[in-house]
């Protein structure tokens, strides 16, 4: 039985279906520039595609407001536009990490940077909540003033101070710029081949790894986007206390990705497991687990306290899966990992799109926790047959047309 007390001002149900309708025409933008991103950013560098990303989705975030006022339409082109921005992000952002990476250490520098991500999304809806109740120029709309404002500081700071790989770097010295040679291979740290897009097209790890995205970003953008929708109309959640609750799950992914990332590496080096094999356990553990745990949060009752536990538990051992996923592209082909990445993740960005569908059309007529219940069954599906897919057909080592 839903808990009858959620009543508060800010309804989240008169926005949820024009939010979950904006969230998709984000992801189908991010998805448009996922592999032209990829190849500019390990041809070109990463620098100013990764920063003019961050600086485009700040100065969006900072119109959203006034075009929200205006008309739907300049609201939805903003989304786009925004969307075409973020689709840049993430395969720039591997094309820098693997010429500033040593092989060895790819796994914990992957679940650094992508802590970054939890460490976002908890500041985010910790802050969003409350600006919204209390927050400058009518609540809600300060929300995106303050994030859009950080964003073009960290833009900023992120042009003066990044390079495309330590060769570029005109203040790096002549110690460490050998060293980067050596754990990194000169030819890995300077060259830019032809892509062998024949290849990466028919490599089976290759489209093991994006159906595995599919799932990593499906169960993401669950938790990111509509988690706070099923605390509010479920359990009966303010908007304070609901971003208080939906920051308490990434606490637990944040700290997860960092030991994993640890465990991982030390797993897989000289004299114990191999990566390939280390690649598929954790990828095994995190879908299995996080598939039992997302399930069990539909039939806790209203119990805030033991649904809240659930979805951490799901969202920290997920994250092993975004892990697995995130630094397999640098396993198969460095040099081609923006590419490839590109790629996997443009495909994984169908579940960005799916996944807020399936949970407009599944909870659509009354937002109950048997509806819910279904999204959770369905999401828990998707988790085994990509999780059987990679451990099947994945890979963790270099590929042949790597070089």
């Amino acid at each position: 039985m839903e808990d009858p007390s959620h009543t508060d001002s800010g309804s989240v149900e008169k926005i949820a279906a024009p939010t979950l309708q904006l969230h998709v025409t984000n992801a189908c933008a991010v998805w448009c520039l996922q592999v032209p991103a990829g190849f500019a950013a390990d041809r070109f560098g990463g620098k100013w595609l990764f920063g003019g990303s961050v600086l485009l989705s700040s100065v969006v975030a900072l119109l959203t407001p006034a075009a929200a006022r205006i008309h739907i339409g300049l609201l939805t082109s903003l989304r786009v536009l925004s969307g075409l921005g973020d689709g840049v992000m993430v395969p720039a952002m591997f094309a820098l990490i693997a010429r500033w990476s040593a092989p060895q250490y790819r796994s914990i520098v992957v679940s650094l940077v992508f802590s970054g991500m939890d460490a976002g999304i908890f500041t985010g809806f910790l802050l969003s909540g409350v600006l919204c109740d209390y927050g400058f120029a009518g609540g809600w709309p300060s929300v995106f003033y303050v994030f859009g404002m950080v964003g073009c500081l960290c833009s900023g700071c992120w042009f003066f101070l990044s390079y495309n790989s330590p060769q570029t770097h005109p203040r790096i010295s002549t110690a460490e710029l050998d060293y980067w040679k050596k754990v990194i291979g000169a030819g890995d740290l300077e060259s830019h081949p032809q892509t062998p897009w024949r290849d990466i097209f028919t490599s089976v790890p290759v489209w093991a790894l994006a159906v595995t995205f599919f799932a990593v970003v499906w169960l993401y953008i669950l938790f990111a986007s509509c988690l706070p929708l099923f605390m509010h109309d479920v359990l009966g959640v303010n908007m304070t206390r609901n971003g208080e609750l939906s920051t308490i799950p990434f606490i637990g992914s944040l700290l997860a990705l960092t030991v994993t990332g640890v465990l991982v590496d030390w797993l897989r080096s000289p004299g114990r497991l191999s990566t390939t094999f280390v690649r598929k356990l954790v990828c095994v553990v995190g879908f299995t687990v996080s598939g039992i745990a997302i399930v069990s949060a539909g039939y806790v009752g209203c119990n805030r306290t033991l649904v809240t536990m659930a979805i951490s538990v799901a969202v920290a051992i997920a994250s092993l899966n975004y892990l697995t996923a995130a630094a397999n592209p640098l396993d198969l082909a460095p040099l081609h990992a923006g590419k490839i990445m590109g790629l996997t993740y443009a495909f994984g960005n169908l579940g960005a799109i799916g996944g807020p569908l399936a949970v407009g059309a599944l909870t659509s007529e009354q937002s109950t926790r048997s509806e819910w219940q279904r999204v959770f069954f369905l999401t828990a599906a998707i988790n085994a047959v990509s999780g059987t897919a990679f451990v099947v057909f994945g890979s963790g080592e270099r590929q042949s047309w790597a070089d």
